[in-house]
């Protein structure tokens, strides 16, 4: 049975999940940025450590100093929560390598469901039902020809990132040509990756 379970996340995400680790008997264990020293997740756990500045960049994704404290603290597995490093296969590998369990999917799933595309082709292998889509595009004028033949009105979408960002609903072909750019040119600059596809959009 797990013991104490470092969380690497922080707010509202933190506070739910130290609330569980309460009703278990299981010792919770904060990380907090310099800005969220008051947060309430802070006072809520057993312990709680300062991570680093008040940049995400500079504390709650500084994988290798999470793992230091989880490691110093002799915690025998982190959750993520999510958002910040939980679908983050080389975090999970490392907590692997460590000895720490992550509580989340392991670095194949993350690696296999990260991505829009490889999700759709895994569920089309194993029969789940899903709407009209394509692979991945190459140029604007095969986007054009797949919505033709799926049909309108069309999402326009980024394989990598989530939370609406890098997707585009297109009601026609004007408006499809008029996306393409943008959609790839924000999946480059969000996701630091290219790669579109387009999938039949439900109002």
């Amino acid at each position: 049975m797990l013991d104490r379970i470092l969380i690497a996340n922080r707010g509202e995400i933190a506070c739910r999940i130290i609330r569980t680790l309460d009703r278990l008997n299981i010792e919770s264990i904060a990380i907090y940025s310099e800005i969220d020293r008051h947060a309430p997740h802070v006072n809520m756990a057993t312990e709680s450590f300062c991570i680093g500045k008040a940049t995400a960049a500079e504390s709650y994704l500084q994988a290798d100093r999470i793992l230091q404290i989880a490691q110093e603290n002799h915690v025998r597995a982190i959750h993520p929560g999510y958002g910040f490093l939980s679908e983050n296969a080389d975090f999970a590998t490392a907590c692997e390598a460590a000895g720490i369990a992550f509580i989340g999917p392991t670095p194949a799933q993350i690696q296999q469901f990260g991505l829009k595309h490889t999700a759709r082709s895994i569920a089309a292998e194993n029969g789940i039902p899903m709407l009209l889509g394509s692979d991945l595009l190459e140029s604007q004028s095969q986007a054009e020809t797949i919505a033709a033949q799926i049909g309108y009105p069309v999402m326009l979408k980024s394989t990598a990132g989530g939370g609406g960002i890098g997707m585009e609903i297109c009601r026609d072909a004007a408006s499809l040509a008029a996306a393409f750019d943008r959609v790839d040119r924000s999946s480059r600059q969000n996701f630091s990756q290219g790669g579109i596809f387009l999938e039949r959009y439900l109002d």
